[in-house]
């Protein structure tokens, strides 16, 4: 979800002591995705240290720990689920489907008072089905929009507040020939964040104010109309049509230079400014029905943890969680790949960085509106809105049409939970 992810060879088990036929109270199977893109930065290294160092504050626990790319390890856990093999613990980006079925430990039988408490409000209420939290936030990232500097400055063009402005910015960034004035990701790998980033600065969602998916809401068909008549039509946004432009090839693509405008996340802004970029970040600019001087929330993302119920279990797994989230150690993970911690201590910590960088992150963070994860269709509402949302953007159809199509899929999916 949050770093790309290639499947470079290092996947697969690694075990920090001999053996894995120990019973559920000795050894624990943790199945995490891999967060990095090289072998240089593979996840691999941090899970050794942080397991061992485990082992040795535990003797006679052990520890297995099952590396997936992000594109795999949903995929793989319910596989593992179904075949009443599930792990102990899991990272993954989805949880409530597991929490409906009653296979995950609430976060009060795991967790301390103190650290279930220690999570940051927006990412609690979303890891939480009926007030009970069962899906454990563990990195996230806010989203903020980004702007090449030198680009602006050649174009004479000035921050956007309001889609207005954005429009006049990208018009002007046009005139100079950037390639994408802003570029609008809405292929299949992330369209749900960029979708949600533009309904958000509208007053729209993914839901109503009752948490039922309202997709096709007047806010959302006016959002889309006007990205449609105002960005796509007038080729203020590339080269590539939205529905076929991934998120990767948008960030590929501002770090060459060719791009104006488009919304990022903490590694990216960290990526740019190594290569001597200047770049400027501000929250997404509202529409002119909201007026400048609203701010409505960031989309966030989050990544979570999970402890699934084996019998004898419950203990090891609290004491793992536990030392997770200790500060140092989420720390050490979230600063490895440019994420923001998911709880307060280590946010604040975080604050005090070297990366001047993340505190905007953070601030967003904490107001954000994250997805609908607490609602066990949403890995299948997800992928028909990655797979679909970019049609309403089309120039031969209209975004009304588009969205009810994918509401009534959302309402089919709602139901059949």
């Amino acid at each position: 979800m949050t770093v790309s992810v290639a499947a470079f060879g290092l996947l697969g088990s690694l075990v920090t002591a001999c053996g894995s036929s120990e019973s559920a109270g000795t050894t624990l199977r943790l199945v995490a995705p891999e967060y990095g893109d090289s072998p240089a930065n593979s996840s691999k290294a941090y899970w050794e240290k942080l397991t061992a160092a485990f082992t040795a504050a535990h003797p006679g626990k052990k520890v297995e720990v099952t590396l997936y790319p992000w594109a795999d390890v949903d995929r793989e856990v319910i596989r593992m689920v179904q075949e009443d093999n599930a792990p102990d613990v899991a990272l993954m980006g989805a949880y409530s489907d597991f929490a409906a079925q009653g296979r995950l430990y609430p976060a009060d039988e795991l967790l301390s008072i103190r650290a279930e408490a220690n999570f940051l409000r927006p990412l609690a209420a979303a890891g939480s089905v009926d007030n009970t939290l069962y899906g454990l936030p563990f990195v996230a990232s806010s989203r903020l929009l980004f702007y090449n500097e030198a680009l602006f400055d050649k174009a004479g063009a000035k921050p956007p507040k309001t889609w207005s402005d954005l429009k006049d910015a990208a018009e002007a960034l046009k005139k100079e020939g950037v390639l994408y004035p802003y570029a609008l990701p809405l292929g299949p790998e992330e369209a749900h964040a960029e979708a949600l980033i533009w309904e958000l600065s509208n007053g729209g969602g993914y839901t109503d104010l009752n948490g039922e998916y309202n997709i096709a809401s007047e806010q959302n068909t006016q959002t889309f109309r006007w990205i449609k008549d105002n960005l796509v039509l007038p080729g203020l946004t590339g080269p590539v049509p939205p529905a076929k432009l991934n998120r990767q090839d948008a960030f590929d693509a501002f770090l060459r230079g060719d791009v104006g405008m488009v919304n990022g996340y903490p590694s990216l802004l960290h990526e740019a400014k190594a290569r001597g970029m200047k770049v400027g970040t501000l929250s997404m600019p509202v529409s002119d029905t909201l007026g400048d001087g609203k701010t409505p929330p960031a989309a966030g993302v989050a990544d979570w943890m999970m402890g699934f119920r084996r019998d004898g279990n419950r203990e090891l797994v609290g004491s793992f969680l536990e030392f997770v989230y200790q500060d140092k150690n989420l720390s050490e993970f979230a600063g490895r790949y440019h994420l923001l911690p998911a709880t307060v201590t280590a946010s604040e910590a975080s604050e005090g960085s070297a990366d001047p960088g993340t505190e905007q992150f953070l601030t967003a963070l904490r107001s954000a509106q994250l997805y609908p994860v607490d609602e066990p269709s949403w890995l299948q509402v997800s992928d028909t809105i990655k797979r679909n949302i970019g049609k309403a953007v089309a120039p031969s159809t209209d975004p009304k049409t588009v969205l009810e199509d994918i509401a009534q899929r959302a309402r089919d999916a709602a139901r059949q939970e």
